[in-house]
């Protein structure tokens, strides 16, 4: 095969919001790309394999490949969900005939990505959060336990916080804020309809919630204040974790990430990097794909 020239690497972001594929070349150049909706196999482990093939059947078809026509395809997979080697063996299953298969949980494939392939941490900070690193061929996934166990200093759990906040200035058991008044504004004052609203809200309804939170800080609410303190100083605590793992290089993804760096202190601030690639070219990478050099 020409020295492994035809060699194809086909990364699949396989996440919570949505699936993402990216065909390369033995060069690392674009052939093809292609978009699905979410594939979380913790969620729905069918659904995910289900939507990730018609993911990678598109990519193919775009790249003038039939799925038939993958013996030169080396597919890396990063996966919403899977937490251990034999879930991971599980998804990998499900997708014979390609040259090579490797799957990871998506973190890592991030993390994977984040340093252009290469040995680092990753904090994700969204409406989940967790910390992941990859260090001398060991990968390592913190937090990220869920809306209930964990993901601290989340979009979600920051606006889970910001809500009881409200409810308990509405009941005279905390202090009143702008923040306080404004989230309660959302449902007209009416407590009972706020309680009605929280009984059936998923982790993304409370995320909603972040950005009042983290706006009403920067304009010193004391209430929003010690909430987006707090979850500064549970990123803190990641990046902690993911450095005594041995990671030197730390980046930090997610939109919630980037409201609270001002909140963050400076010398950590300061030793979180921008990613070099995204998680789908991290999944491509898993698969032993070569990325171009990274946009300075």
């Amino acid at each position: 095969m020409n020295g492994g020239r035809d060699r194809l690497y086909l990364g699949v972001d396989a996440g919570a919001t949505r699936c993402r594929a990216r065909l390369r070349d033995f060069e690392g150049a674009v052939r093809a790309e292609a978009q699905g909706p979410a594939a979380n196999a913790y969620v729905n482990f069918e659904r995910a394999v289900e939507v990730a093939r018609g993911v990678i059947e598109e990519t193919l078809r775009a790249a003038g490949l039939s799925r038939d026509d993958t013996s030169c395809v080396q597919l890396g997979f990063g996966v919403a969900g899977v937490g251990s080697a034999a879930e991971a063996a599980r998804f990998a299953s499900h997708f014979a005939g390609f040259a090579r298969v490797e799957v990871v949980n998506d973190a890592v494939a991030a993390c994977v990505g984040a340093h252009g392939g290469k040995d680092g941490g990753l904090i994700v900070v969204g409406t989940g959060s967790a910390g992941a690193a990859r260090v001398a061929g060991r990968d390592s996934v913190i937090g990220g336990r869920g809306f209930h166990l964990g993901d601290d200093g989340s979009a979600a759990r920051l606006g889970l916080e910001a809500a009881r906040a409200a409810m308990r200035a509405a009941d005279g058991l905390g202090p009143e804020s702008d923040l306080t008044k404004q989230i309660r504004a959302r449902f007209d004052d009416d407590a009972l309809r706020m309680v009605h609203w929280a009984a059936t809200a998923k982790p993304g309804d409370y995320g909603e919630l972040a950005p009042l939170a983290c706006g009403a800080a920067t304009k010193g609410d004391p209430v929003a204040l010690s909430l987006v303190n707090q979850a500064a100083a549970a990123v803190a605590a990641l990046v902690g974790a993911v450095e005594r793992l041995g990671a030197r290089r730390v980046a930090m993804v997610g939109g919630l990430g980037e409201a609270l760096r001002p909140f963050l202190a400076a010398a950590l601030d300061a030793r979180l990097k921008a990613p070099l690639f995204d998680p789908t070219d991290g999944a491509l990478a898993v698969a032993g794909g070569a990325l171009p050099e990274p946009q300075t």
